[in-house]
């Protein structure tokens, strides 16, 4: 709750101003029906329409008052609610881009959706709303409860007699609330991860003859969240129901008395009236805050929810005084005795690597799927750190460096190619915002980009579309490889990354980047001859380990 709290208290002026509208809006309501009991009893029954004319016209201006404060108030509320709520999401939203891939490799996307937006509007709701709606039921109750007394003492006594009921029916009710609530909201996480995985992979559901099993498969997840959703509607509908049929109950009651009272003359008819409405009205007031125990209750499984994404823990973190990398560094990487497993007791994935990566050379790295190639990458770009042995980079250890200043430095093109939402622009651009269109456009040339973006209608502004799936494998790597040669990194790390090009391609992009980037450091995994030509040195990775390739002195010929 501190944590929630820290949302909220940079608008507490704000909030005030809210609550205070929100009372005069209350105070103004709360007169009507007390002028109501004299239009009754003075005006129509005293039979003066001076009076009624005179009370009638007080009604209207005070209706219109607090039409009016209740817009303003309407207002600011919204964009105060919109403030938190966007505050919270980008909150999470920046943590979650802090973990680890190894977290996301355990996490369901469609969990982690529900819990960003669906939990975190909960939790919303709850900060702003609830506590808007406990201000504005207390003053509105408060107040109806003194102008009931007001009117008849005896009555307000009997027509509080039910409020105890309610009370312990709600408690009794809690633990089903929020039992109901975690169920629903997982079926929920269930759902739209199953609908993610299957558009993410709906070209082999279509290769293989699947579509019938996951329509089947998604029936009967809905099956199973109609099922939860109907037990949990019905469990907050009868959370509501039973202290509305309490309320009902106590109603009939003080009406019955109060008819017997007007009846005995112990009351005025315009009394009783007034008397009725401030009850219906309270019935409102008392309805809002034992709902809010029901909200407290769901509010409090969305927080336990977005909590445990928050006190997820990093991988790395940013050194307290880091090191900046030398002026004029040359991309010089050592591997020191390099360890890592991903989960202790496991057996590591690499083991005691030992190499020498020169500055500004092209070197080769060599290996069978699955022993520790991607591993490798990711702590270079620190994801992770060795359990053992340590990275230099210039001879400063990656952990003493800003792993974003460290990130820049070394860039990554993947067998795997990322594209998000945009053009092939803003795709090239987004490792370096800075750049202009001059330099966008010669990277885009250097990686042949142009050779198809050029044919496009949109040319260079053609959206790519979801993970670049308008575009074929190799477009897209050539994409993310004008992206590298844009970001100008000190190493550019190559991982099969011109294997969905054909090899007159894969060459001229090759000499491309050796051109571009002649004094920098280039590391080339693959396992073509023809992308490792000219690397120097090159090294087999095998069970984790690392070897260096001899290297093998050119044969002379004499005549």
């Amino acid at each position: 709750m501190r944590w929630l709290a820290g949302f909220v208290r940079p608008h507490v002026a704000r909030l005030s101003a809210v609550l205070f509208l929100s009372f005069l809006a209350t105070a103004l309501s709360l007169a009507q029906p007390f002028i109501t009991r004299y239009l009754i009893d003075d005006g129509l029954l005293g039979g003066s329409m001076r009076v009624i004319l005179l009370l009638c016209g007080v009604l209207l201006l005070v209706a219109i008052a607090s039409t009016l404060l209740s817009g303003v108030n309407r207002w600011h509320y919204v964009d105060l609610s919109a403030r938190v709520l966007f505050a919270l999401r980008e909150t999470v939203f920046a943590h979650l881009q802090r973990l680890s891939p190894a977290w996301y490799a355990r996490a369901r996307g469609g969990d982690v959706l529900q819990r960003l937006d669906g939990d975190v509007a909960e939790i919303q709701r709850f900060a702003i709303d609830a506590l808007l709606s406990l201000v504005n039921g207390i003053i509105a109750l408060a107040g109806t409860l003194v102008l009931m007394a007001m009117l008849s003492w005896k009555l307000s006594l009997l027509a509080l007699a039910i409020i105890p009921a309610q009370l312990l029916f709600l408690r009794y009710m809690r633990p089903r609330i929020e039992e109901r609530t975690r169920t629903v909201r997982e079926r929920a996480s269930d759902l739209t991860s199953f609908v993610m995985e299957s558009l993410g992979a709906m070209k082999l559901i279509q290769a293989v003859g699947g579509e019938t099993r996951q329509s089947q498969a998604l029936g009967h997840l809905h099956e199973d969240y109609r099922g939860d959703l109907l037990r949990q509607q019905m469990t907050g509908f009868v959370t509501t129901a039973v202290p509305g049929l309490l309320t009902t109950l106590s109603t009939a009651i003080v009406f019955a008395i109060g008819g017997w009272m007007v009846i005995e003359g112990g009351l005025t008819l315009g009394a009783l009236i007034a008397f009725s409405i401030y009850m219906a009205r309270a019935s409102g007031p008392v309805q809002t805050l034992l709902g809010l125990y029901v909200a407290t209750r769901r509010a409090r499984v969305s927080l336990d929810r977005v909590m445990a994404i928050m006190n997820e823990q990093p991988a790395v973190r940013a050194p307290a005084n880091a090191r900046p990398l030398p002026v004029g560094a040359g991309g010089n990487i050592v591997l020191d005795g390099v360890s890592f497993a991903y989960e202790s007791g496991r057996g590591p994935v690499l083991r005691n690597l030992c190499a020498d990566f020169p500055a500004g050379r092209k070197a080769g790295l060599v290996g069978a799927s699955g022993v520790g190639k991607s591993t490798l990458i990711d702590l270079l770009h620190r994801h992770y750190d060795p359990d053992e042995g340590q990275i230099l980079l210039d001879g400063i250890d990656l952990t003493e460096i800003d792993p974003a200043e460290l990130r820049r430095s070394i860039a990554v093109v993947a067998q795997d190619t990322v594209l998000l939402s945009g053009s092939i622009a803003e795709n090239i651009r987004y490792a370096a915002p800075w750049a202009d269109e001059a330099a966008v456009l010669e990277a885009a040339r250097s990686a042949q980009v142009d050779e198809f973006a050029d044919a496009l209608p949109d040319g260079y502004a053609t959206n790519v579309g979801a993970r670049g799936t308008a575009l074929s494998g190799g477009q897209r790597q050539r994409i993310a490889i004008a992206r590298a040669i844009l970001q100008d990194p000190l190493v550019l790390i190559l991982d099969e990354a011109t294997s969905a090009v054909d090899r007159e391609t894969e060459s001229s992009i090759g000499a491309a980047i050796d051109r571009l980037f002649p004094d920098r450091t280039r590391i080339v995994i693959s396992h073509r001859a023809e992308t490792l030509a000219g690397a120097d040195p090159i090294f087999d990775m095998k069970d984790g380990g690392l070897a260096r390739r001899p290297r093998i002195a050119p044969v002379r010929t004499t005549s």
